[in-house]
């Protein structure tokens, strides 16, 4: 099945299973907007606690805030938000159809990319055994012009990213005869540039209103907040600060379901160190946040750094974590080196003096910053995708189930009494009774019992247990699980313990 295919069938699970859903529906939805259902809140939910424990519960110098979304606009000015954080748009005009030109250019670097390696592929089947991947990458003919065609564009993409030269971003659009998925035509209109922070007033008169912005990133807010933590706080460095929230972007190209968003979420940790550290626990960091992806036990196939050609204004060094999705590598965190910007333009701004004063050399400072970002919604995305799958059964039948990593599922356990009568539903609700101060669990006594284990398949449900009539008399049910749909009958005694080892997020924790 082609993974476009693939991606569709997940977006379409995920309104059908109560995951994700278009915002507004009934009014045709919002673009680039959505809600998540009953499911779905409770998987972000899980994904925010894994993220924040390993933060504040695992380092003794990390705190966390939760600071406001509205903010004095002199804070964007300091930032650099009001005159840089802007978008390189350009237009379609057959379609209509705006995009972003860095994207546009990035994917058909990507399409070099995955000619590569169908090559690869080819080679494999052709030799076999003997197949050398590294010498057939250094000597095969096609391999060797399609890197030499990718490398040249990633050189000439990245010389014009840097200078920000919109002429050039075209020309490399036109040259590439890069076309319009829509149209299907190179028609292009000029690249301009688009701020992407949404404006607002405040106040309660019209002349007495300020303008105001709904924030793009949480980041600022930490920032601004950094003596008073310290402060009140008594934190020494290095330390950091987490943050978990809403943010908001006038995303022009909003695409690929909740990938890219108005409205999104972000977990960020700014990590404040002292000047000439910065690269050392720069790369710490690196490792630090790749080991708390590779936990969820996804395969490190899937996972890859990024290094930026073109660094932020505020950088020295950046890299991101890129996850396999369907529609290729996407960055889901990014790791960045912010220096001391930050903390200086807020204190020229402000007047007000940001400093950390060290008692080892009796010298105050401006610290430095490395930051961890990371979008929960796209994180979300990440272990739906990796998650789905449509196993073949033996006598033909499908079944579609998500191998959710038992700690981050909504639902732990589910409560199925075989028929509805006997004594078994009274039976096994005293069990979910006893169970759901523990963890989340689901009862159910519709259907057959081999329909209500698809549905909690098709939610990611780890474990469901039977309750049948050898319950009444033994006191034991049976267990299945959801992965290998093994069965073991066990006592109800012993349900907690069994489960809860495994569905617990110290478990996840413990295997950073």
């Amino acid at each position: 099945m082609a993974q476009e295919d693939v991606f569709k069938k997940i977006v379409s699970h995920c309104k059908e299973y109560g995951f994700v859903f278009p915002s507004s529906d009934i009014y045709d939805g919002l673009g680039a907007v959505y809600d998540y259902g009953q499911n779905g809140v409770e998987l972000k939910n899980n994904i925010k606690q894994y993220w924040w424990k390993s933060m504040v519960l695992l380092h003794d110098n990390i705190v966390g805030i939760d600071a406001a979304v509205f903010m004095h606009p002199t804070v964007w000015k300091a930032s650099g938000h009001v005159d840089a954080f802007n978008d390189p748009l350009i237009d379609n005009r057959d379609s209509k159809k705006r995009y972003r030109a860095d994207v546009l250019i990035e994917d058909q670097i990507g399409k070099y990319e995955e000619k590569i390696d169908k090559e690869v592929v080819k080679g494999r089947k052709r030799f076999k055994e003997a197949f050398d991947e590294a010498q057939f990458l250094a000597t095969n003919g096609r391999v060797l012009e399609l890197k030499e065609k990718r490398d040249a564009l990633h050189a000439r993409y990245a010389k014009a990213m840097k200078a920000m030269d919109l002429n050039e971003l075209r020309q490399i659009i036109l040259d590439e005869e890069i076309v319009c998925p829509i149209s299907g035509t190179r028609n292009w209109t000029e690249v301009r540039q688009f701020n992407l922070m949404f404006k607002t007033e405040v106040g309660s008169t019209a002349d007495g209103a300020s303008t105001i912005y709904l924030r793009p990133e949480t980041a600022q807010g930490i920032f601004v907040n950094y003596l008073n933590v310290q402060k009140t706080g008594r934190m020494k460095l290095p330390f950091g600060i987490a943050q978990i929230g809403k943010a908001f972007r006038n995303e022009i190209v909003a695409r690929q379901f909740i990938f890219r968003m108005r409205e999104f979420e972000q977990m960020e940790m700014q990590f404040f160190v002292k000047p000439g550290t910065e690269m050392e626990w720069f790369r710490q960091w690196k490792q630090t946040r790749m080991a708390w992806h590779l936990a969820l036990g996804f395969g490190a196939e899937n996972y890859r750094f990024h290094d930026h050609e073109k660094l932020a204004h505020y950088a020295n060094a950046a890299t991101d974590i890129e996850f396999h999705m369907p529609f290729g590598f996407k960055e889901v965190e990014g790791i960045h080196s912010r220096t001391d910007f930050d903390l200086k333009q807020h204190a020229k701004y402000s007047g007000k003096k940001i400093e950390y004063f060290d008692p080892e050399n009796n010298q105050s400072y401006t610290p430095y910053v490395i930051e961890t970002s990371i979008g929960v919604d796209r994180m979300f995305l990440s272990i739906m995708c990796h998650s789905y799958e449509e196993e073949q059964l033996e006598g033909g039948d499908v079944r579609t189930v998500l191998h959710l990593p038992a700690a981050l599922a909504p639902v732990k356990l589910a409560v199925l009494p075989l028929v509805k009568k006997d004594g078994l539903p009274e039976k096994a609700q005293e069990i979910m009774q006893d169970l759901k101060f523990h963890f989340n669990c689901k009862y159910e006594e519709k259907d057959t019992i081999g329909k209500r284990y698809r549905r909690q398949d098709a939610i990611g449900t780890p474990y469901c247990i039977t309750v049948d009539h050898d319950t009444l008399q033994d006191n034991t049910v049976t267990l299945r699980d959801r992965d290998t749909m093994e069965q073991h009958r066990v006592n109800i005694s012993d349900l907690r313990s069994i489960i809860e080892d495994k569905v617990s997020l110290t478990s996840l924790l413990k295997k950073i």
